[in-house]
């Protein structure tokens, strides 16, 4: 009996040896064949621009002079057969051109060849920017192909569970076509207290070049697009971020309809609840969002809003925090009405609000610009001139005409009161109207080196004179 029980014991682990054996090739074989699927629908992007002069938070430059000429890489996935591609808006930035390059395929004339080690190099395509999110970092390209190109579909990443095994796509390092392994370390991560955007973050590795390519789950379906990793050493420690499929979706969406993106607000200043929040305030819970303020004008207002109200729900959707409050109305179309459940001195209530798009930030006049063209030196800025089709898409300005300041570039010859900023609108330099960037540069030229320098600008709705000496 003693012989037959070892003998079995024996038998017992050999098998589940060989079952554990068993299961480790198949979800090798089941990794390899993932790869092989979704590497084809990954790219990678090379993108040559320019540099605009960075500035703080008080609008003055931090480097002197237009930077010169910039190369960049990374990557990105396709999305569709007839060529429009996903990446992170900081590949592409400031870029006057791009190219993709693009698995090999069976059908292609020439081109390389699939090795072992992944899809060796393929083609080399023009690519045209269709439209970016600078907020989001994303955006989104176009190519063509004689051929169908193969495609990632994007999943819900609202379905994503913490644990789940996820694989993270790109050329790390311009090491192209590469794939690591990790799981989902959490759905919902905000990287900063209040940030509307929440990030997947996952332990795969993740490392500079993977930017704009795909995370993605087990059925090969892109949960996440790559973005930026935190780390002390510059290299991967594990804690990478992914902008979730869902918002992906949503700009892409946008900007394949419209060619930019539309943000919805109710004209509010949300702040989540903080238990110090509560014991400061005397409230009687301490999770949801207050709103510390309440545009006037705003919808929210005519809805019935106040500050100090807290918010609990949009369409029945329970807020507990400014993440899920803005997650939640950045997916209600704009000009649709939600549904905001909030509590005023104990009472609960309910009111209609629409929702209105939000202004853009001025950031957003970069894309109208080349350095070459734009540059008004003596200033050091880049300005963009008012037309018709620009003042369109514009918020209201006071005058119909004038130069927008879209970004700085380098020391300006003038210092005086603060200096230009972004957003500023130059109306006329010593009372002599502004309405053309060659006017601008043509007012500042003929000023000698004594003359005075006044503008009149607009500044946050306000007009004010602005006044600059050498």
């Amino acid at each position: 009996m003693k012989m037959f029980r070892r003998a079995f014991l024996i038998f017992s682990l050999t098998a589940m040896a060989a079952t554990a054996q068993d299961h480790l090739r198949t979800l090798s074989d089941s990794i390899e064949a993932l790869s092989g699927r979704v590497n084809g629908a990954v790219v990678q992007v090379f993108a040559t621009g320019y540099t605009f002069a960075g500035e703080d938070e008080q609008g003055t430059a931090t480097t002197a002079g237009l930077v010169t000429r910039q190369r960049s890489s990374g990557s990105g996935v396709i999305v569709s057969p007839d060529g429009y591609i996903i990446t992170n808006n900081h590949v592409v930035q400031n870029a006057r051109r791009v190219r993709v390059q693009v698995a090999w395929s069976a059908g292609d004339n020439g081109g390389a060849r699939a090795g072992r080690g992944g899809l060796m190099r393929g083609r080399l395509l023009e690519a045209t920017v269709v439209g970016t999110d600078r907020e989001v970092d994303l955006a989104v390209l176009k190519v063509t192909s004689a051929t169908p190109l193969p495609v990632l579909k994007l999943a819900d990443s609202e379905k994503l569970k913490q644990g789940e095994i996820v694989l993270a796509f790109g050329n790390p390092l311009g090491l192209e076509n590469s794939v690591s392994m990790g799981v989902v370390s959490s759905v919902g991560r905000q990287v900063k207290p209040d940030d509307p955007m929440v990030y997947i973050q996952t332990d795969a590795p993740i490392n500079p070049g993977n930017s704009g390519g795909p995370l993605v789950d087990a059925n090969g379906e892109v949960v996440g697009i790559n973005t930026f990793i935190l780390t002390q050493s510059g290299g991967s420690e594990g804690i990478g971020f992914a902008i979730p499929s869902n918002v992906v979706n949503s700009v892409y969406g946008q900007i394949r309809k419209d060619g930019h993106v539309h943000r919805g607000e109710i004209g509010v200043t949300a702040q989540s609840i903080t238990p110090e929040l509560a014991a400061g305030l005397g409230l009687k819970q301490d999770w949801g969002v207050i709103l510390s303020d309440v545009d006037p004008d705003g919808p929210a207002a005519a809805g019935g809003l106040k500050p100090g109200d807290i918010v609990v729900s949009l369409d029945g959707k329970p807020v507990g925090d400014v993440r899920q409050f803005q997650i939640a109305l950045y997916r209600i179309t704009l000009n649709e009405q939600v549904t905001v459940g909030a509590i005023r001195d104990a009472d609960r209530f309910s009111v209609a609000v629409k929702v209105t798009e939000r202004e853009d930030d001025p950031f957003r006049f970069l894309d109208l610009v080349k350095p070459e063209a734009n540059r008004v030196l003596k200033l050091g800025i880049i300005g963009v001139e008012i037309t018709k089709d620009l003042a369109r898409v514009l918020p209201e300005t006071r005058k119909s005409f004038g130069v927008i300041v879209a970004a700085r570039s380098g020391e300006s010859d003038y210092g005086g009161q603060g200096g230009l900023k972004l957003g500023d609108v130059i109306y006329s330099v010593n009372s002599v109207p502004v309405t053309t960037l060659e006017a601008l540069r043509g007012a500042v030229e003929r000023l000698g080196g004594t003359d005075p320098l006044v503008m009149q600008i607009e500044r946050g709705g306000k007009l004010m004179y602005l006044s600059l000496g050498e």
